[in-house]
């Protein structure tokens, strides 16, 4: 019989046995975890970033199936050159994953936003994004095959958990998966997007510790008794990109665990109110 280990999965059960992937931003954080579950899961994955020494490097770790392409997805031409040598390479792609993401390096109000702010927020965000679809599309449309992803955010549902371009952008990205589920569902393309509630990654662009945001969306969790990492917005992703959401499109699959449906503020008086009694 033939030993498991406990990151391998049977070849029956591999959610995406013979898929093909490209993760953008796919060298850290939510994007790193991902190229990791789609390898599990039988998928070949093209990590596509700027990280080019961490990308590498994580392409070298996992294996033969994933590969490692330097990728601008602000410039157009560069997303075109990573479909195309994609495709090239592997013959087909199956999955696009628009997962790049930066947000501000410093917080503020609408008054601190400068140009140079909007423009990298929106650049990387929103035009990667859109690059990302276009391109993938290009190539898919022909096929009448093939799912669009893409990382929104939680704050398309939840209003004060960002600064105004990030949030922004990430509503911007709703606008364009619910639009391009329009257009490509009549060429059988799966669009959706998974929206995650605050994750210490190194998306941060911050200065403040990776461990002080943890303990800070801890405490305003509404799911107590859990951290949200990487890994839990990954199998969500892992689950848009199978065919177990063969039928799910136009989608933002919110990962708050339940912040955005209560009232956190109320909650609090309320327990405050009947501790006084």
């Amino acid at each position: 019989m033939k030993k498991m280990t406990l990151n391998s999965s049977p070849t029956s059960l591999r959610k995406l046995e013979g898929k093909v992937a490209i993760i953008t931003g796919g060298a850290s954080g939510i994007g790193a975890s991902t190229v990791r579950i789609f390898h599990e899961n039988g998928a070949k994955v093209i990590i596509a970033d700027i990280q080019d020494e961490v990308g590498q490097k994580l392409a070298d770790k996992l294996g033969e199936d994933v590969s490692y392409i330097h990728c601008d997805v602000t410039q157009e031409d560069n997303v075109a050159k990573l479909v195309d040598t994609t495709v090239h390479r592997h013959g087909k792609l199956d999955i696009m994953y628009n997962n790049a993401g930066v947000i501000d390096r410093k917080l503020g109000g609408i008054l601190d936003v400068t140009k140079s702010d909007l423009d990298k927020v929106v650049g990387v965000n929103v035009m990667g994004a859109f690059w990302g679809a276009k391109h993938a599309a290009r190539v898919m449309i022909p096929k009448k095959n093939g799912c669009i992803l893409f990382t929104s955010s939680a704050t398309t549902n939840i209003a004060g958990l960002s600064t105004h371009p990030y949030a922004s952008s990430k509503c911007a990205v709703l606008g364009l998966v619910r639009n391009l589920t329009v257009e490509l569902g009549k060429h059988s393309i799966r669009v959706n997007c998974v929206a995650p509630f605050i994750v210490a990654t190194g998306i941060s662009g911050t200065r403040v510790p990776a461990k002080a945001i943890e303990t800070m969306a801890t405490s305003w969790a509404n799911l107590k008794g859990r951290v949200l990492k990487a890994d839990d917005i990954a199998k969500a992703v892992l689950y848009l990109a199978s065919d177990d959401a063969n039928y799910v499109s136009g989608l933002n699959l919110v990962v708050d665990g339940g912040y955005s449906v209560v009232n956190p503020s109320m909650l609090q008086t309320v327990n405050r109110f009947l501790s006084l009694l």
